[in-house]
């Protein structure tokens, strides 16, 4: 354990290192806020759909891995249904604004700008396969349930939107040539693996950037970024592993889950915050918070994932 451990941190680090390069180009202002949604946009249109596809192409296709390819998928389906009953027993303040923003925060981790490039390092092309069906789960449920009760209103609720979501559209596009057994020539492969190389140091950018941003010391202040610290980055994994484990999962898809089950807060909680106008500064404490502290959590985690 104490070799995956070191395995895992040096990753994490290296991550933390391009977040720190994104920290200096936001305090130098080489990067300002339209930069850093271009960038975005970038990662989301273009870089995550290609590192879908780019992953499914890498994994030959036969029974056993489209076997996994479902418990990968009911282990993201159980994760985040899991978090969505706990976290409505556990948030329950008067202040809605801010009770959703919490809620939200720690129901849904950042399972595609970390822990894919995560993934990718610590398990390779395996590790995006199924990080990619996370990611597709994911992306259904926020833009459903996380629509719907961040905003109190359903009719926000546009079934077009989770239907062409980038990271739906990417899962769905690289499952569709994997059952089909198609595989694509490499003059095509080829700028698809440029395009999905981009997937690790432009997210480190903008996650950085936005740290740079960020009022530490009233985020230090609020009692509950605390409570979903614990949440988001340890109670949550823990329980998900517990139980996949249980469940008899194990191998790279019990690695890969928890993985995107440990990652800190995802960065939509402030874009949703920001469009239905909850508590927008809570949220930013949030995500900057579990980001800076997830460089501890997540390799014992992982390693203790790696281990069983």
């Amino acid at each position: 354990m104490v070799e995956n451990l070191i395995i895992v941190a040096g990753q994490v680090a290296i991550l933390f290192i391009l977040i720190a390069v994104g920290f200096v180009c936001g305090k130098t202002k080489l990067i300002n806020d339209s930069g850093a949604k271009h960038l975005t946009d970038l990662v989301l249109y273009l870089a995550t759909p290609c590192v879908m596809v780019q992953s499914f192409q890498r994994v030959e296709f036969n029974s056993n891995m489209a076997m996994n390819l479902g418990v990968a998928a009911l282990c993201a389906v159980l994760i985040q249904g899991l978090s969505i009953v706990v976290c409505r027993l556990v948030f329950r303040g008067k202040i809605e604004s801010r009770r959703k923003v919490l809620q939200f925060g720690t129901i849904f981790s950042n399972c595609g700008f970390m822990s894919l490039p995560l993934q990718q390092a610590v398990i390779g092309s395996k590790g995006v396969f199924y990080g990619a069906v996370f990611v597709a789960v994911f992306n259904i449920l926020v833009w459903s349930y996380g629509l719907l009760d961040m905003s109190g209103d359903r009719k926000n609720f546009n079934v077009k939107k989770i239907i062409l979501n980038p990271g739906v559209l990417g899962a769905a596009t690289a499952a569709l040539l994997f059952f089909l057994k198609i595989q694509l020539p490499e003059i095509v492969l080829s700028p698809i693996s440029y395009l999905a190389a981009l997937n690790t140091p432009v997210p480190m950018l903008v996650i950085g950037y936005h740290l740079s941003k960020t009022d530490f010391a009233k985020s230090l202040r609020d009692k509950g970024i605390y409570a979903v610290i614990f949440m988001r980055l340890i109670a949550v994994p823990c329980a998900a592993l517990f139980i996949m484990r249980l469940c008899g999962v194990s191998g790279d898809i019990l690695v890969a889950c928890t993985i995107a089950s440990s990652a800190p807060v995802a960065a939509t909680t402030t874009m949703f915050a920001t469009k239905f106008n909850r508590d927008v500064e809570l949220s930013v404490g949030m995500v900057s918070m579990t980001t800076v502290l997830s460089i501890i959590t997540m390799p014992f985690i992982i390693a203790i994932s790696q281990s069983l």
